[in-house]
């Protein structure tokens, strides 16, 4: 018996949806295109919110900040759902293999006790501030416009869930559950969290979505990041706290990712014209200038002596990485 194995080829009826057809024409899109554009609720809402009437639900004038086309603050990752989930999976196996390791190696208790103590009293009231930056990025994601921005601005909330777990994990691992109550104790009334948690505060009552995004993300998180996982990584590797390097692999990894997507929609707003780039460069020194004043005390625990100089470093740092995004600061 003889079988001819033939293909045929079918020509699909629709290469794409129709809203993905007006801005990207008749051809394959991607995941992420499907997931992210043109898919902004802009009609058919029930009743205008009683507590705002002036303003539809999804409002476009609950910023400073115009766009043309809110869609061309897109994600350089091309994050949607199912790639976000498996990236932070394949972060997570990491920092899990990294925790079993110090744990089961009892690395934790080799540390010098100057450093254990002060990652204890530097990095565990931090959860704090990663709580804050959830609910910033939170009420982005409710009350901005543009699924492009929004979509990620809801994963960086979640990440920052994920950043104070590890913190959490940190301190039990070095100290146990006595650590925490004593982290929340220095974040409550310890003077040299006051600052940071009055800065904090102040971002959770910001009612311009975008003036949050530039706040907490680029700003807070801008300086801060910087000097946990870069600054203060690299002095606890080099007096033997290389395990306590090993905890905040995660942190590392995850704020030099998400300072690229952040990068990407603060150029693209400054490009779109005079009055954007303006609004935002006055938004960046208001709150620099806020984020350094908290920053201050912490720095001098962490750092010494060379606290003004770690922190003049991360502003001079700071500033050529605005002016490169356009900004005048």
């Amino acid at each position: 018996m003889q079988i001819d194995l033939r293909t045929v080829a079918i020509k699909p009826l629709r290469q794409t949806f129709d809203h993905l057809v007006e801005r990207f024409g008749d051809k394959p899109a991607s995941r992420y295109q499907e997931g992210s554009y043109n898919i902004q609720q802009e009609s058919i809402f029930h009743y205008r919110p009683a507590w705002d009437a002036d303003r539809v639900l999804f409002d476009k004038k609950r910023t400073q900040i115009r766009m043309k086309d809110w869609y061309a603050l897109k994600d350089p990752r091309q994050f949607y759902y199912g790639a976000y989930t498996i990236a932070r999976a394949r972060q997570q196996e990491a920092a899990e293999s990294s925790f079993d390791m110090i744990e089961e190696r009892g690395l934790a208790e080799l540390l010098p006790v100057e450093l254990k103590q002060l990652a204890l009293d530097i990095l565990l009231p931090m959860r704090h501030v990663a709580w804050g930056g959830n609910m910033g990025n939170a009420y982005i994601s409710a009350y901005g416009y543009g699924t492009v921005i929004t979509q990620p601005c809801l994963y960086h909330a979640m990440d920052h869930l994920g950043v104070a777990q590890y913190l959490t994990r940190i301190g039990l691992v070095l100290d146990g559950p006595e650590a925490l109550a004593t982290a929340k104790e220095a974040w409550m009334s310890g003077p040299d969290w006051q600052p940071m948690r009055r800065h904090v505060e102040n971002l959770l009552v910001l009612e311009d979505w975008f003036e949050i995004f530039v706040a907490q993300n680029l700003v807070l998180e801008g300086l801060l990041n910087p000097m946990l996982y870069d600054h203060l990584d690299a002095d606890f590797s080099a007096k033997g706290g290389t395990a306590i390097s090993m905890m905040t692999r995660f942190m590392a990894e995850w704020s030099t990712e998400t300072a690229k997507w952040i990068d990407a929609q603060i150029k693209a707003a400054a490009a779109e014209s005079p009055e954007n780039r303006d609004v935002l460069s006055a938004w960046v020194r208001q709150y620099r200038a806020a984020t350094l004043e908290a920053l201050a005390p912490i720095a001098g625990r962490a750092f010494g002596e060379h606290a003004d100089e770690t922190l003049a470093e991360l502003r001079a740092e700071f500033n050529n990485r605005c002016n490169k995004l356009g900004l005048s600061v």
